[in-house]
């Protein structure tokens, strides 16, 4: 199973909601490569990826043979 990133507390800033955000900057300074992996991360929070649970499902059925 898959295990999700450490969470870095120290990363965290207090602003104003009237101050400009500044994450295109912080996005445009990622390599397209980091922009995908937190595109991926993101969509694997939100949708409660399981890697076990992926896959195709795959079912049997037992054919009994008919009666004459």
């Amino acid at each position: 199973m898959a295990t999700l990133p450490q969470m870095d507390k120290t990363a965290f800033s207090v602003a104003s909601l009237r101050d400009q955000p500044d994450e295109k900057a912080y996005w445009l300074s990622k390599t397209p490569r980091e922009r995908l992996q937190a595109v991926e991360l993101t969509r694997q929070v939100v949708c409660g990826y399981q890697p076990a649970s992926a896959r195709l499902q795959r079912f049997f059925e037992v054919a009994q043979p008919e009666a004459d």
